[in-house]
């Protein structure tokens, strides 16, 4: 049996599945790099916030348009991959013996952070999906745990994946005016470079401190809803894995896509 990787992935906006862009592209071919199909995923979306850890757990998730005055087109797509409960209850239970209380929530569907890089890199949508939450009151570490106790996982080929975003200053995008195209903001490449280099010398707890201590942390994560994946990633990827950076560009001049594997 296949032992997959951890991944993080940054989804940018729901547009993504409609747009001619590089990380689009990377996206679509995601499947391609890794050691075997997946028996299931295990999603962590940043825009599944939730004061007490949630996994889902219903045979058939809904489809989640969580967004608003985006193209129709958006509105009428579905990703019916169906759920997994006796893994959701699996979890729930790994979670409970690392000290983690959580519940199972049957009606929650598919938010765009799980459903759009799904479509692009599973667009039959015919592997099973438990969306798992995050808790943006909650610290770095709390996450990191979340990714530990879910770690073996990765050993009967499920493949945990977070998806946020590298960067995410939404304020900045929308007052900046920059095309798709514009190059990087020097507080953003500052950013990304410190990141890059603690992530790939193995320096966990550097990364779980990322917004206090990396040049213009919270410049990139005024909130850290959409970096709090990146943590469970990196703890279900173990503590000595290996990080190797997958993609990289930016959209917006501040809007970076980068990706991740962890193993």
């Amino acid at each position: 049996m296949a032992r997959q990787p951890a991944l993080f992935v940054s989804h940018g906006s729901p547009t993504i599945v409609i747009s001619d862009t590089r990380a689009r592209h990377f996206l679509a071919g995601l499947a391609g790099g890794l050691p075997a199909r997946p028996d299931a995923i295990v999603m962590i979306s940043a825009h599944h916030d939730e004061p007490m850890t949630s996994v889902t757990s219903g045979e058939r998730p809904t489809t989640i348009h969580d967004f608003g005055g985006f193209p129709e087109v958006l509105y009428r797509m579905r990703y019916p991959a169906p759920g997994a409960p006796e893994l959701a209850q699996r979890m729930k239970m790994m979670l409970h013996d690392a000290g983690i209380e959580s519940r199972l929530d049957p009606e929650r569907g598919f938010d765009h952070g799980t459903w759009t890089p799904l479509m692009l890199a599973w667009p039959e949508a015919d592997i099973p999906v438990v969306q798992l939450s995050i808790n943006s009151h909650a610290t770095p570490e709390h996450h990191y745990r979340l990714g530990q106790a879910l770690e073996p996982l990765r050993d009967e080929n499920i493949l945990i994946m977070g998806s946020g975003a590298i960067t995410h200053n939404l304020h900045a995008f929308f007052r900046s005016g920059f095309a798709v195209d514009a190059p990087a903001q020097p507080w953003v490449s500052e950013f990304l470079s410190w990141l890059d280099a603690q992530l790939v010398a193995g320096d966990h707890p550097a990364v779980l401190g990322a917004i206090g201590h990396a040049p213009h942390g919270s410049d990139n994560h005024p909130t850290m809803d959409h970096i709090l994946p990146l943590y469970v990633a990196l703890g279900a990827g173990g503590a000595t894995g290996r990080a190797t950076k997958l993609h990289s560009s930016v959209e917006y001049g501040v809007l970076a896509m980068d990706a991740w594997r962890f193993d």
